[in-house]
């Protein structure tokens, strides 16, 4: 819905070490001092009060549901308002949600903002209606007619074409409703209860001789350390802890996709994935091209992580040596956080001027919010928050994966930035399109700084993008399989922890392989990845494989034909919510239909993996 994906939302669960330097806070006080500041209050009562009146205006109007032929100048007018006043709302509510939310990914005990949380979703369930009414009588307008007589309907004819696909599966109207009204209740209650949980989960754990209490984003960090004992220490204590947990969590895991599986059925959908390709512009001939040249590659992947268990000294690798660092090689290469910023700047000038400016404004206004701390949601995100502003949150460390990580969100802040020249309603941006400069941002990063890394270096910044990519494509395969298999499953009945944990282990076992030992997987991944608790965002996992390889396309592209790719790109990223990803990717002469365009991308990551290879002993 464009309500809450106007713009680029991206949530990357990436592991990082602590840190004790002094990190920045982001700062939203531009926009409001607090959540009990008058001006905040003042403009969520009128923003709730502007969709209850909206909800009259279409009953002023007649926004409701209508057989197909029918049309008047007043449906000319009609649309043309409510174009208007819908992305008014849109910028408003993006902005609202934007600022709560900054308080509950920082400090998931801060009760004032979950409650504050809560009652935004509570009393947005108006949302929803004025969506499923609108949609519903834009459904039965003639499109091309509209078209012909509104400049505002040209300007939309993608939304025209995503709205009549839409309706075509919708539920009644009394149905649309009533599920609206659940949401907060149903899938939206269990995903916030996965997020409280996990963020406030402490655990017992041995390490150093000292038993210690530590949040759960601080034991899974322990996976970035050098110290074997203590990442096998903390791998133990952290599949100990979500045991504990299992309960709950598989509540969770089997209410949101037992209630996502019936919407899906009622709505006419074959099954959640259709919805799921829809909702991300793209069609199952793309998904399968990029899954078969996925398939085709782990091959390559084992060789990686064979190659970083010799390196390590081990036969082996184990689950909880996937994120160890190459031993050795880091003394004296440590990035503090002013030295990443100039860097990030320095490189992205090369490409154009305005990345860089974009970047520059967001260290010297305070969007990044970069220390780990407890109680902050692990890993790192961007968001929109205001037309062509955002937040980034991070928690950064002192290696260069951390670097990648912060111009990876950068990117998304540009790609937001770029998308300010349209209307609300063509801001909004599918998952697979949202990681298209984000992956651009971060390899400009990652060439720059292998290209000036004595061999050394070069072999930490190898093992720090092949971690990232082999998660992308390896170990994203597993958790869609995965996910694939829970709602073939949970379509029967409810699934308990331990066949929650079957299901994660034989996936785990068809992806990764023989590059690690089947013993020591991670059989309760799908209780620490926050994704699959989205009641509204199924198989949120193919997206990030999606991006980062049209990313990595585009880069190669760049590469071969710099001559005014810069316009082209622009264009590209201001266009991410007016067309589908095929027809966007044919525009720069990409077919993703065919394995070629994929397995190209992931030549790519080949040709890292065998630079890898010939640095390892």
């Amino acid at each position: 819905m464009a309500w809450f994906s106007s713009g680029v939302y991206s949530s990357e669960k990436r592991g990082i070490d602590m840190t004790t330097a002094t990190l920045p806070h982001w700062d939203l006080s531009q926009i409001y001092t607090g959540l009990d500041s008058p001006a905040f209050a003042a403009d969520f009562d009128a923003t709730m009060a502007a969709l209850d009146a909206l909800l009259v205006r279409f009953d002023t109007l007649g926004i409701d549901q209508r057989e197909p032929g029918q049309f008047s100048d007043a449906d000319v007018a009609a649309f043309e308002e409510l174009i208007a006043t819908l992305g008014r709302l849109d910028e408003q509510i993006l902005t609202l949600r934007s600022f709560i939310y900054s308080f509950v990914a920082t400090d998931s005990r801060n009760q004032v903002a979950q409650a504050r949380y809560s009652e935004f979703q509570q009393r947005s369930v108006a949302i929803s209606q004025i969506e499923n009414r609108f949609t519903a009588w834009v459904s039965g307008l003639d499109a091309e007619e509209l078209i012909a007589r509104s400049s505002v309907a040209a300007s939309h004819e993608y939304l025209l074409q995503r709205v009549r696909m839409q309706a075509a599966h919708m539920m009644t109207p009394i149905e649309e409703n009533l599920a609206a009204e659940l949401s907060p209740t149903g899938g939206r209650s269990w995903g916030r209860l996965q997020a409280d949980v996990s963020s406030q989960l402490l655990v017992p754990v041995q390490l150093d001789g000292e038993l210690r209490e530590l949040p759960m984003t601080l034991i899974r960090n322990i996976a970035f350390e050098n110290d074997r004992n203590r990442r096998q220490a903390a791998y133990e204590a952290e599949l100990a802890a979500w045991k504990r947990a299992a309960v709950p969590l598989a509540a969770a895991m089997n209410g949101i996709k037992g209630e996502v599986g019936i919407l899906a059925r009622k709505r006419k959908w074959a099954t959640p994935l259709d919805q799921a390709l829809f909702d991300n512009a793209i069609d199952r001939a793309t998904l399968d091209a990029m899954l078969q040249a996925a398939r085709e590659s782990f091959p390559d992947f084992r060789r990686y992580m064979q190659a970083k268990a010799r390196f390590l000294g081990l036969e082996r690798l184990a689950w909880y040596d996937l994120f160890a660092p190459i031993a050795g090689t880091t003394e004296g290469k440590n990035w503090s956080f002013d030295a990443a910023r100039d860097f990030i700047l320095t490189q992205f000038s090369t490409f154009t001027p305005q990345m860089a400016e974009l970047a520059s404004r967001a260290f010297d206004e305070d969007w990044i919010d970069a220390e780990p701390r407890a109680g902050k949601v692990g890993g790192a995100f961007c968001m929109p928050v205001r037309t062509g502003e955002s937040r980034i949150l991070s928690n950064y460390t002192d290696a260069i994966g951390s670097v990648m990580t912060l111009a990876h969100e950068l990117g998304h802040a540009y790609h937001n930035h770029c998308l300010a020249s349209q209307t609300p309603r063509n801001r909004s941006t599918p998952m697979t399109l949202a990681e298209t400069a984000s992956i651009f941002c971060e390899t400009i990063i990652r060439k720059a700084a292998l290209a000036q890394a004595a061999p050394q270096e070069r072999l930490v910044m190898l093992e720090a993008a092949l971690q990232n990519t082999c998660q992308v494509v390896v170990d994203i395969t597993s958790r869609f399989l995965f996910e694939q298999a829970v709602f073939e499953q949970r379509r029967q009945r409810a699934l308990s922890a331990d066949e929650l944990c079957a299901a994660m282990l034989a996936t785990q076992r068809e992806t990764y392989g023989d590059g690690l030992d089947p013993q020591s997987l991670h059989g309760y991944m799908w209780a620490a990845k926050p994704h699959y608790y989205s009641a509204g965002l199924s198989f949120y996992n193919f997206p990030y494989m999606f991006g980062l390889l049209f990313g990595l396309g585009l880069y190669a592209i760049y590469l071969r034909e710099p001559d005014g790719f810069v316009a082209r790109y622009e264009a590209l990223l201001s266009s991410t919510g007016r067309a589908d990803a095929a027809t966007l990717a044919a525009q720069v002469g990409i077919d993703l239909r065919t394995p070629a365009f994929w397995r190209a991308s992931l030549d790519m990551i080949r040709d890292d993996i065998d630079a890898f290879e010939a640095l390892v002993p």
